[in-house]
């Protein structure tokens, strides 16, 4: 249930209505400040309130509703329509996430290697226009014999990374026990794909204060996905980003997931969160990124993840689908066009020495 309130209520009418509900009616109020209004979101057993009878509170309320959906903070509903907006403090300065404003690029490999390999990679995507640089410290493999990361030795190498070229810095958390040691070293904090229903780790993740991206799991529904968002926004942490990186089909063959570019104007509808979109996992193959990031954009994506390698043929995980620098110079570019072509494209990057 969401309180909507006139244009120029004043600040202590607002608390007042927000104590009365918390200490009589056992409800939490969430105030949500936008553009032009401020709403109370009310978060607990409204089932059998009354809207009219909270209407009757002051004479400053302009309307209550209902807010249908299960996902009751992750709806966009529970915002009065308005985009939420994802604002992460990187060495360089605010970087903002949502539909509002420009394209936030994010590039990178799959795993940290070492340190050349990764201080290179960031220097390479800084300059073409990326914002943040990703990679894993920490790495779910469906082999347990494959390479899963360099751990702990790996974000002090992603430490590096961003002092060397001024990008935040994205990097997965796998288990709980290592949130701590990532969070000192990480912008963002990423929770994959195969822990997106994780929920103990989704309530600590949203009680720690780094925004988190949130990808969607394999097999999951789009409401599957904004219920986990919504374990998160429920423990305190209202910064999440969704990424959207490819569900299992049936066809296995020629890509590895199928990319759900539909999943942009659905969840545009359904949430307020910002939307980033993977076509490099969505597809596993480096060949098909381009056209995916460029439809990405056209379908009005707030950010991409693309994976970047200086050698994808050495690279020790996800090769096949990781672009040189020299190719992810030229799609930022081609990128470019699409973006300014939709009113979304950044500022034009500053080379680094």
């Amino acid at each position: 249930m969401i309180v909507v309130m006139k244009i120029g209520s004043p600040e202590a009418e607002i608390n007042r209505i927000s104590e009365e509900l918390k200490t009589n009616w056992g409800l939490t109020p969430e105030k949500i400040v936008g553009k032009h209004k401020v709403v109370i979101g009310l978060v607990g057993d409204t089932a059998d309130l009354d809207p009219l009878q909270i209407q009757e509170f002051s004479p400053w309320i302009e309307q209550v509703l209902r807010v249908e959906k299960p996902y009751k903070r992750a709806s966009r509903q529970f915002r009065h329509g308005e985009a939420s907006e994802v604002i992460v403090n990187t060495p360089e300065g605010p970087v903002v996430f949502g539909e509002n404003h420009p394209l936030v690029v994010v590039a990178g490999p799959c795993s940290v290697e070492n340190e050349e390999m990764i201080v290179e990679t960031a220097r390479r995507v800084k300059a073409a226009g990326a914002k943040f640089l990703r990679g894993g410290a920490y790495k779910p493999r469906t082999s347990p014999y494959a390479f899963q990361g360099h751990g702990e030795s790996a974000l002090e190498l992603l430490a590096t990374a961003s002092q060397a070229s001024g990008l935040g810095i994205i990097t997965e958390v796998m288990d709980a026990e290592d949130l701590d040691k990532i969070v000192e070293v990480a912008d963002v904090v990423q929770v994959g794909a195969r822990n997106m229903q994780n929920f103990s780790l989704l309530k600590k993740v949203g009680a720690q204060p780094k925004p988190v991206l949130l990808k969607r799991g394999m097999s999951a529904t789009i409401e599957d996905w904004l219920m986990a968002a919504e374990y998160i926004l429920a423990s305190g942490n209202p910064n999440v980003i969704l990424c959207e990186r490819g569900i299992r089909t049936f066809d296995r063959q020629y890509t590895r997931n199928t990319l759900d570019i539909s999943a942009i104007p659905v969840l545009r509808q359904l949430t307020h969160l910002p939307i980033m979109m993977d076509p490099s996992h969505g597809t596993g193959w480096a060949s098909y990124v381009p056209s995916m990031a460029m439809a990405s954009i056209a379908a009005g994506c707030d950010s991409l993840m693309i994976e970047v390698h200086p050698n994808p043929s050495k690279a020790l995980s996800d090769g096949p689908q990781s672009l040189t620098p020299e190719r992810f110079d030229g799609l930022m570019q081609e990128l470019a066009v699409i973006g300014k072509a939709v009113g979304r494209w950044q500022q034009s990057p500053v080379a680094v020495a």
